[in-house]
């Protein structure tokens, strides 16, 4: 009786088995593998022995497959191909730990979404070289075209649809809402969910006074017009004014986790708005440290999609 060491299949010997298979002959299969023929028929005895079965009818111009020689050919070609699958993941890994990773993001991807990546993938591949740079999502398509880029994060117009670029691969990472921000102190500082008509007779603080250029623009099918008051494009200054009770202003959700503890952020009814939807845009053929990028971008979206949950029902 053969020991469980015995009865190993040798994986050499399937791969000897697969050519002579695929070529009909241990003298082609040989010359293919630059083996002596001896050794190919050495190596099939070798394999008919552990399986217990004849796998070749030797006929007159080569080989033919039996029938248990088919039956084992599939199984063959399945560990085979899982075993080149493994070594090019194992290599694909060696290769994330030099070299370098440029990203380009539009603004509010790098408040929290890009960062938090670049952090995670920074602790699992020390020595790859990072480097951000940011501006509009066209800017960075044409940047990623143009091979100045590894990984753009963008941004598809609210009520357009996105349809991957020509040579590029997009993955969707998560869709972005506008949200509402009001002071701690407001009137509907309590509910989880506001209609825009309650919001008519507020000051409106936004970066334009043609709000179809701002993030207003994504509620303005539903018939909403709002008063501007304030007109300050910076971040910080809009959440200062809101925080001061002057006025209420939109925020992207992208950014909502980082913006001042004394400011409130709720979520809109879905009808009334078009959240805007965020990508992650590669080569069609992604190298191994952009590949393994995008898993911690997807990673991070998840991570702050939870956050928002949470955040827009205190």
């Amino acid at each position: 009786m053969r020991s469980r060491k015995e009865s190993v299949v040798d994986v050499a010997h399937l791969t000897v088995f697969r050519e002579v298979a695929l070529r009909g002959s241990f003298t082609a299969a040989a010359a293919a593998l630059r083996y002596t023929q001896s050794a190919v028929s050495r190596q099939i005895a070798a394999l008919e022995e552990d399986v217990a079965a004849t796998l070749f009818d030797r006929v007159p111009r080569g080989v033919r497959l039996t029938d248990e020689g088919r039956c084992l050919l599939g199984h063959a070609d399945a560990v085979l191909d899982r075993l080149d699958a493994a070594r090019r993941d194992l290599a694909a890994l060696r290769e994330v730990d030099s070299g370098r990773l440029r990203i380009g993001a539009f603004a509010t991807a790098e408040a929290v979404l890009v960062p938090r990546a670049m952090a995670a993938f920074r602790a699992a591949h020390p020595r790859v070289e990072l480097s951000l740079s940011d501006g509009l999502s066209a800017t960075q398509e044409a940047r990623l075209r143009a091979g100045e880029l590894d990984v753009a994060v963008l941004s598809v117009p609210t009520g357009q649809t996105a349809n991957p670029p020509d040579g590029l691969a997009l993955r969707h990472l998560l869709d972005d809402p506008p949200l509402v921000a009001l002071p701690t102190g407001h009137r509907l500082a309590a509910r989880h969910t506001i209609r825009l008509t309650e919001l008519a007779e507020e000051s409106w603080i936004a970066g334009s006074t043609a709000v179809e250029d701002t993030l207003i623009g994504a509620c303005l099918r539903s018939g909403f017009r709002p008063a501007v008051r304030y007109v300050v494009g910076e971040w910080t200054a809009k959440q200062g004014l809101v925080a001061a009770g002057l006025g209420v202003t939109l925020v992207p959700g992208l950014a909502a986790t980082a913006l001042r503890q004394d400011v409130l952020v709720k979520r809109l009814r879905a009808e009334e708005l078009t959240p805007r939807r965020v990508y992650a845009a590669t080569a069609e053929r992604v190298p191994p440290a952009p590949a393994r990028f995008l898993d911690h971008l997807a990673a991070s979206a998840t991570e702050l999609r939870r956050e928002l949950a949470a955040l827009t029902t205190r």
